[in-house]
């Protein structure tokens, strides 16, 4: 049942391995900037900051969505290797069980204070109504629209890591094909935009759900689930360097934007969303290959298959490095076509996003690196030096380089930030793959 988690590691393999998920890392970010390309083209750049600085809240969901997803597919996929095959689908289905309820509490809280928390997010009265709109929609769907992240792990722990490929290609289609129709035919404005993405994204649970329930001759599939608080515990805490990540996102998206709109107003925080979303998309290259392999490196780490855990290892790190130079390289020559995709040329909002994106380029030659790693170790079921690495990266670092530069450099502080932080964490990463390389034996 889980012999595609066997095979001899090769660069072939491990590519092919990946690829599913990689790609549908990739389709879910153009599915976000095609979104982010009918808002700003139909209803504006104001409606485009304002996803922007409601971007925090759907964020915590993704959040929540991604640290069951890593947590419990570590933990899964370790008792697979064990071969403990029915602990492995309790946990798995408690795993699911306990994502859906935070969901829903959160999702109730959300609403409960909208109004407080987009004031605390930096909504002024120009931006406000816009970001009531499009969150108030978008928090109705988040408890299903969170199990994107969670069953992309899993699909993949259970050797079918084209399903997630698929499914989110599916839920992707949907989104944009509603966004036509919401935004262009029936001029429902930043409404659309917000029903298209959350319709789009639970489609993509549901069918999610449907699977693990109806297909009960694989690894794993719904189980009745023992309710382990220990387990749960376990799982967060495994998975909490990418809760870490995306909470730390959302406290500096709140910092960025009430920066920006304080240097630059509307347009400044337009400019910085659509280098933000060209950041994502090009990173989910590095991102999806990370996600895509941790089970196997999960799975090897439980059957003590060292050899695999170095060859996996080694042969990561090189592709990793070649993404982020190919990625830095593409950025310096074709910053403007990668602007222009969102902004009209010789726009004000144009001019600021490609200047400040040529200074931001630098932050790719090390993100890759550091995103793998924080990945590494949560599939070693070391979260506490995951969360560290993605604490300091996606927080200390960032806020620290926030705060100081642009009181000295204004916008062009702004657009360094995010590069130097990704350079020191670059070097907290060295030194932490060279302390813990001998314990755990993958290098």
């Amino acid at each position: 049942m889980t012999s595609i988690l066997d095979k001899k590691i090769t660069l072939s393999f491990l590519l092919k391995f990946s690829a599913p998920t990689i790609l549908s890392t990739l389709l879910m970010e153009v599915y976000a900037m095609v979104d982010g390309v009918f808002v700003v083209h139909l209803v504006g750049t104001e409606a485009l900051s304002s996803i922007n600085i409601t971007f925090p809240l759907i964020l915590v969901m993704v959040a929540v969505g991604m640290m069951f997803g890593t947590g419990g597919s570590a933990l899964v996929a370790r008792q697979l290797g064990q071969k403990k095959q029915e602990v492995a689908r309790q946990n798995f289905s408690l795993t699911v069980l306990s994502a859906f309820v935070c969901g829903i509490l959160l999702s109730g809280l959300g609403l409960l204070f909208l109004k407080e928390l987009l004031i605390l997010l930096g909504a002024n009265e120009q931006l406000f109504d816009y970001c009531y709109q499009y969150a108030k929609l978008c928090l109705y769907f988040m408890p299903l629209a969170l199990f994107t992240g969670t069953f992309s792990m899993f699909y993949i722990t259970r050797g079918k890591a084209i399903l997630g490929l698929i499914f989110s290609s599916i839920g992707g289609m949907t989104n944009i094909i509603l966004d036509y129709i919401f935004i262009a035919v029936c001029d429902m404005g930043l409404q659309g935009a917000a029903l298209a993405t959350g319709i789009g994204y639970s489609l993509t649970a549901l069918i999610g759900f449907t699977y693990f329930s109806m297909n009960r001759r694989g690894s794993l599939y719904f189980v009745k689930p023992k309710l382990k608080f220990y387990v749960i515990s376990k799982i967060c805490i495994n998975g909490s360097s990418e809760m870490v990540t995306n909470l730390s996102v959302c406290f500096v998206t709140v910092l960025l934007n009430n920066i920006v709109i304080r240097l630059s107003g509307s347009d400044g925080v337009a400019a910085i969303t659509v280098v933000l979303y060209i950041q994502t998309l090009l990173m989910s290259l590095c991102f999806g290959y990370s996600m895509g392999i941790a089970p196997l490196t999960s799975y090897n780490y439980g059957k003590r298959e060292t050899q695999h855990l170095q060859k996996i290892y080694s042969l990561s790190t090189k592709m990793i490095t070649a993404i982020s130079v190919f990625v830095f390289i593409f950025c310096l020559t074709q910053s403007g076509m990668l602007i222009g995709l969102f902004v009209e040329e010789g726009s004000l909002v144009y001019d600021m996003a490609l200047n400040g994106f040529r200074l931001f380029s630098f932050g790719f030659l090390f993100m890759g690196m550091n995103i793998y790693t924080s990945a590494l170790f949560t599939a070693l079921s070391d979260g506490r030096v995951s969360a560290l690495l993605s604490f300091c990266r996606t927080f200390v670092f960032i806020v620290g380089f926030l705060i100081l530069l642009p009181l000295w450099l204004q916008m062009t502080g702004v657009w360094l930030s995010i590069p130097l932080a990704e350079t020191v964490s670059f070097c907290m990463t060295l030194y932490y793959l060279g302390k813990y390389k001998n314990i755990y034996r993958f290098a």
